[in-house]
């Protein structure tokens, strides 16, 4: 009996390590100040992520998602930034975005950090920008967040999951 007992435990934790999204970090630097997001990637595997009834209207901030997996996902900048018209000073910061509409979501950057993903308070915003969406060409299984130097102080951040894909262009002030 006790290596039955012994057995079903360490399925059962190998079961639940197995089903934490893995972590993912993507950084670009401009001119010599690097911004740096720091986040779990979690995959589609057959679900409906948005809309009604997909799994993250199931979460208990919904309409705001965490942007990822696990904790919050972590924003670092070391220059002064605007963000769609955003003023976003150095520092660090939490990512979020409004997807109660998911052809039109909401980039929200939040004061709070280090707090797992589900721990979300309005009141700790410093603000929120309307995001460019798009539809990829295929299905994105792992959630995933790209950084690009457009040049010119210009950086875009894209962030796409399932079918959908959405950004947001930053400048280094």
């Amino acid at each position: 009996m006790k290596i039955l007992f012994a057995a079903a435990a360490v399925l059962a934790l190998s079961t639940t390590s197995f089903a934490q999204s893995p972590k993912a970090t993507e950084s670009v630097t401009i001119g010599s100040k690097a911004i740096t997001i720091n986040y779990s990637a979690p995959s589609v595997r057959g679900r409906q992520i948005f809309g009604d009834g997909g799994l993250v209207s199931h979460d208990p901030n919904y309409p705001v998602w965490r942007a990822g997996a696990n904790s919050a996902t972590a924003f670092h900048t070391d220059a002064d930034l605007d963000i769609n018209g955003l003023a976003v000073p150095a520092g660090n910061y939490s990512l979020y975005a409004l997807v109660k509409d998911p052809d039109n979501w909401e980039l929200i950057i939040s004061k709070q950090t280090g707090q797992w993903g589900l721990t979300y308070k309005q009141s700790e915003d410093l603000g929120r920008v309307k995001m460019t969406m798009a539809k990829p060409a295929a299905i994105v299984e792992v959630c995933k967040y790209t950084l690009t130097d457009l040049g010119g102080k210009k950086a875009k951040l894209d962030l796409s999951w399932e079918k959908h894909s959405a950004s947001v262009t930053i400048t280094v002030k």
